[in-house]
């Protein structure tokens, strides 16, 4: 088809959708992660015994770290997976049966808002909740991706754009929830019931996506111009001289031909490791340490409920989305510079400098007053988002241009090896203050 034949995005309804499609990827990790007050109070109650009595000391669970762990190892798993289900199930299937999936789990964690459980069984129900969850996010993840990347680039940087939103909704949907709620059970379950809205919303956007004009041509356009393509060639070859015809499977040949695995990761191994410890160190501290940090102004009774909601998970979102951004304007340390692998590792300082923070019973607070930890965290998250945006950009600069998805595949896997890590060191962090 022609340039004039395109149809227009009439009020950029496809631009729209695409965007709350990426919105919809990342809503499991973002909620349970910023619902983590809720469930450490929820699993802070003492443990009946067989006798009715209950026990003197709560058990320490650990949410946060089992939380992050069993959401990055599905992540791991199943993006991998995903690879091998699109030749044998189709990516429709893929996408609604997923988003089902997450609504039904969302509502199962919604319905147990209300329902009296003891510690052990909600933490097991909640834990496996977070592995099914996570599991149907990454084949959701996986294929939408290879359907946005049918369309103009401009929506492949919407669906990221609805992707970085994500952490910003669901800790606005938490503080709403705190501030209209009267009480902690009426303000989870009201939290928890939006991202099944949202899940539904999100499905039905899916939906609609083939039935407008503006999408349907990018999404059959694919196989059209392969057909044309084979089409054209039957055509050109008939009347050409087998040695014509030599040289011109040789010209068609070469640049096909891809570089092996390793050979590209030899070119790309210092991005590769440096994204996968910006994200090690982020997920270390990230939330098991600062959600355990408090308020000065304990006697504010609002702000005490809201703390870490604002100044944790808003703060950590709305700043590690300024970070991605900004290498769309500015791009420093250069991908051959020494300082960019140093500025890597000097982020490591921001585990000393959280830990350091007003952590409840902890007798190590340096960094008591709540300007210090949000000052301490905007800088954290921003040089989060900043660094990993610079590593993904750099590492397909590194490679040829036909090596390009091969660097972007293992910069995918070695960042969600950096999460599985630092979810994995947060244990350690976790027991240390």
């Amino acid at each position: 088809m022609s340039n004039e034949q395109k149809p227009a995005d009439h009020g950029h309804a496809v631009g729209l959708i695409i965007f709350v499609l990426g919105l919809g990827t990342l809503l499991p990790w973002n909620f349970f992660i910023t619902a983590s007050q809720y469930f450490n109070e929820r699993l802070a109650a003492p443990n009946t015994t067989s006798n009715g009595t209950s026990g003197s000391t709560s058990k320490d669970y650990n949410y946060d770290s089992w939380m992050a762990l069993l959401s990055q190892l599905p992540l791991l798993l199943f993006t991998l997976l995903n690879s091998f289900l699109y030749q044998w199930v189709r990516e429709r299937f893929r996408v609604a049966f997923s988003l089902v999936g997450i609504f039904l789990l969302f509502s199962l964690t919604a319905a147990l808002v209300q329902v009296p459980m003891q510690p052990d069984a909600f933490f097991s129900i909640t834990m496996a909740t977070i592995w099914f969850i996570n599991m149907f996010g990454a084949v959701l993840q996986g294929s939408l991706f290879g359907v946005v990347g049918l369309f103009p680039p401009r929506y492949s940087t919407l669906f990221m754009s609805g992707q970085g939103l994500a952490g910003i909704f669901a800790a606005v949907a938490m503080l709403s929830s705190i501030l209209t709620k009267p009480d902690q059970s009426s303000a989870a379950l009201g939290y928890f019931i939006t991202p099944c809205v949202a899940t539904l919303g999100t499905l039905l956007c899916y939906l609609l996506l083939p039935h407008l004009e503006f999408a349907r041509f990018y999404l059959t356009r694919s196989q059209e111009t392969s057909q044309e393509l084979l089409s054209s060639t039957d055509k050109s070859i008939v009347n050409i001289s087998e040695k014509e015809l030599e040289a011109e499977r040789t010209f068609i040949s070469e640049p096909e031909e891809r570089s092996s695995v390793l050979a590209v990761f030899k070119k790309i191994w210092l991005m590769a490791l440096c994204v996968t410890c910006v994200f090690a160190v982020t997920l270390s501290v990230f939330p098991v340490i600062t959600v355990r940090v408090r308020t000065v102004y304990r006697d504010n009774t609002v702000w005490d409920k809201v703390f870490t909601c604002v100044c944790c998970f808003i703060v950590f979102n709305v700043m590690d989305l300024v970070g991605r951004s900004t290498p769309s304007l500015l791009q420093w340390p250069s991908k051959e510079s020494r300082l960019f692998p140093a500025a890597v590792l000097l982020r490591l300082v921001f585990i000393p400098l959280l830990m350091l923070c007003n952590i409840q019973d902890s007798n190590l607070t340096v960094f008591s007053h709540d300007s210090c930890f949000v000052i301490i965290m905007a800088l954290f998250s921003f040089s989060n988002g900043y660094l990993a945006s610079l590593c993904m950009a750099y590492a397909p600069q590194l490679v040829r241009s036909k090596d390009c998805e091969t660097a972007g595949s293992l910069m995918t896997f070695f960042l969600v090896l950096g999460l599985a890590v630092g979810a994995s060191f947060s244990f350690l962090l976790g027991k240390l203050v």
